[in-house]
């Protein structure tokens, strides 16, 4: 399926589930995200969404094969990349996101549009978008300076080199780095606590 989801007890999951591609995104499958947060925005039943991947990866960024073969005509808009993006960043509910291994290009992005997240102590974060001839997406040139001071952004931006989960944290772009067999219990943990409490105040919260 390459994206699983799974609804229990309020959390709906978002897990990156193809692993022999260093869970690279393809259209297909930033279409069934946004369907998911779309759907879930919706859903009186889901109270928090979690995102996760795999223990040794979280994602390595956009497919290029399938990046490079994408139409060029049509509103950028209308992009199933796009569509992923604004819902992940318009969604009312809380976004809780757990991060193992690399989170590559996009990977690192969305996290600046999540409300929380942890990170495994094997985690490695890059934003490698001027090596690869392309500009920061999705208004992550000016978000990370926000949260992580201009120095230190223009640092990450400009180089693109891959920085640890322990540098991550000291920059206050994650809450926490813990061992990895401890990575998706404790997210869920924190999930859970969100879901006991009054709906609408941690919404309003939020917004």
């Amino acid at each position: 399926m390459d994206i699983l989801t799974n609804k229990k007890d309020g959390i709906l999951t978002i897990e990156f589930d193809r692993p022999d591609k260093k869970n690279s995104i393809t259209s297909a499958m930033y279409q069934m995200m946004a369907d998911a947060l779309k759907d879930a925005d919706q859903d009186k039943d889901v109270r928090v969404v979690l995102f996760c991947g795999k223990p040794d990866i979280f994602t390595a960024g956009n497919d290029l094969e399938d990046f490079m073969n994408m139409p060029s005509e049509g509103d950028l808009a209308d992009r199933p990349v796009a569509q992923f993006m604004l819902h992940l960043i318009g969604v009312t509910k809380p976004v809780i996101t757990a991060v193992a291994g690399a989170a590559v290009g996009i990977g690192t992005t969305m996290l600046l549009h999540c409300d929380m997240v942890y990170a495994a102590d094997n985690a490695r974060f890059s934003m490698p978008f001027p090596r690869l001839g392309l500009c920061p997406e999705f208004a992550s040139s000016m978000l990370l300076p926000q949260v992580v001071g201009y120095p230190r952004a223009a640092e990450k931006l400009l180089l693109g080199e891959p920085f640890s989960a322990q540098e991550a944290y000291e920059m206050g772009l994650i809450n926490r780095v813990l061992p990895a067999g401890e990575l998706l219990p404790y997210a869920r943990a924190k999930a859970e606590k969100l879901t006991s409490m009054h709906t609408s105040s941690v919404g309003k919260t939020k917004d």
